[in-house]
Formats: structure tokens, C-alpha cells, sequence
């Protein structure tokens, strides 16, 4: 098992990364919250990994922080979850939100992330709550907060546009693409009016 690495940068090609360890090039994927945290081409940098062996290839997994690595390997417990959909989990949602969502039964934000649908979600929360169950005390309160404020302003406006007739599918889409993370639920349903027309 290879479960660090330590080399410059040759290349960042997202979700790729080439790393040089000592004349070795080695190819790793890694989620958009490691490449955000990047230093330059030429640059050192040291990154936590995960090695998945297959019949046809070999993958190798880099991340930036244990928090990153640790859900990735706890997604990858999860029954139809592959490193493909971990990473893309990874790079679409901050760690303890994900934890927060999973914790709290959240399966309407879940099935918002990239390819995530109802039944995956569902199985995200009864197969991961128990093991993530250790990140509660780590939570910082007002991330918890504030996504609870959000999720509620963003149900709030969806079950609004249902009551006008539009379809929960529909409404959910809408408000989640036109949602700036800033917006009342007022201003919600009335971007959502306007883009539906």
C-alpha cells in the first residue's frame, strides 16, 4: 500500500496530477479540494494516498488533507460507490458538509451533488452514518448552522413553487441551479418563476 507521497509537481491536469519522486513520475487522481490547495508547477508538495489494485489497472488516489482521504475510503465502502464517484463527491462538496448531510438523514441535498440519485443517497446515509458518526464533535457549529439555514430557505422556496403546481423534480432543479447561496427564499421563488417561464 502506498500511503503518502512526497515530490514536485510536473503537471495538473484536473483530476490528474503527475508528481516526480526522485526520477519517478507517478499519475494521481485527486479531488478539486486538493487541487485548490496546489502549490505551482515545479513546486514540493506532500499528499496523503489511496492505492485501488484492479484486474486491468492501477489507480492511485491523492489528497490533501486526512479528512479528504478518510471519507474517500469510506465512500468507497459504500455498496455501487466507486473511486470515480467519490472523487467527484469530493470535488463537488466540502467534507463536513457531507458528513453534516449524511448525519442528518439529508438525502434532498445529497441527490443534489453530480450524479447522485434518490436510491444512492438513501444508501449514503444507512451505510455511512454509523462510520462517520466520530465527526460530529468535529463540526464546527456554524458550518452546521449556516447549512441548516440554507437547506431550509432552499426547501422553503422549492415547497412554495410546489403549491403553485410545478412539479418537485422540476422546482428542485430550478432552485438549485439559480441559488447564489445568498438569496432569501422570496428571491428564490422569484428567480424560479421567471425561469420557468
Amino acid at each position: 500500500m502506498i500511503g503518502q507521497i512526497r515530490g514536485i509537481i510536473l503537471d495538473k491536469q484536473p483530476p490528474q496530477l503527475l508528481i516526480d519522486v526522485h526520477g519517478l513520475g507517478y499519475e494521481i487522481d485527486a479531488p478539486m479540494s486538493t487541487f485548490y490547495q496546489l502549490p505551482d508547477l515545479g513546486q514540493e508538495v506532500v499528499l496523503l494516498t489511496h492505492f485501488v489494485v484492479r484486474e486491468d489497472a492501477h489507480h492511485l488516489y491523492g489528497f490533501y488533507t486526512r479528512d479528504e482521504r478518510h471519507l474517500f475510503r469510506t465512500l468507497l465502502k459504500v455498496n455501487g460507490v466507486g473511486p470515480r464517484m467519490a472523487l467527484t463527491i469530493l470535488s463537488s462538496i466540502a467534507p463536513t458538509e457531507f458528513v453534516h448531510f449524511v448525519l442528518n438523514n439529508d438525502t434532498a441535498s445529497l441527490v443534489r451533488l453530480p450524479g447522485v440519485g434518490k436510491k444512492t443517497a438513501e444508501r449514503l446515509v444507512i451505510e455511512m452514518r454509523d462510520k462517520l458518526s466520530d465527526w460530529h464533535q468535529a463540526l464546527p457549529q456554524t458550518i452546521i448552522k449556516e447549512t441548516h439555514l440554507r437547506h431550509n430557505i432552499l426547501q422553503d422556496a422549492i415547497s412554495a413553487l410546489v403549491s403553485l403546481g410545478y412539479k418537485q423534480p422540476e422546482a428542485n432543479k430550478t432552485v438549485t441551479k439559480i441559488d447564489d447561496g445568498a438569496a432569501t427564499s422570496e428571491e428564490l421563488i422569484r428567480r424560479a418563476l421567471r425561469e420557468m417561464m
